[in-house]
């Protein structure tokens, strides 16, 4: 199972929305940082999309954990990324550089991502972009 985050996170270096689809099932339960969980491949694909038109992210310092059961596994990390286009009400983009220490859970069935929440600390980001 850690190559399978492992995996994850490379495609997500790469901006590879397909290969990350590939990875995940059908019914992919996806909890967004500081918001709703979406359900379904059509949302995650979707949300995939707009993070790449926002955002440029690469991951660093990544840290997988996987219980014995092989059920369940986490990353940390840190997400240096660029902020490109202006999401919703957040503050407007303008090629900002930023860093920040996220991490991720997942739930694994199938040898296929089922469930994945993300969390970083969002007013620390926005300070970071707003400076």
């Amino acid at each position: 199972m850690k190559e399978l985050i492992a995996r994850y996170f490379e495609v997500f270096n790469a901006g590879d929305a397909a290969a990350m689809l590939a990875l995940v099932d059908d019914n992919i339960e996806h909890d967004i940082n500081q918001g709703k969980t979406q359900f379904g491949k059509t949302k995650f694909e979707a949300f995939l999309h707009h993070m790449n038109a926002c955002y440029k992210e690469d991951i660093k310092d990544l840290i997988i954990m996987v219980s014995d059961n092989g059920k369940n596994a986490s990353a940390e990390f840190m997400v240096h990324g660029t902020y490109l286009k202006t999401d919703g009400t957040l503050p407007k983009a303008s090629n900002q550089k930023y860093s920040i220490r996220a991490g991720s859970f997942f739930e694994i069935k199938n040898n296929k991502i089922l469930r994945v929440s993300t969390y970083y600390n969002l007013p620390h980001w926005i300070e970071l972009v707003t400076q």
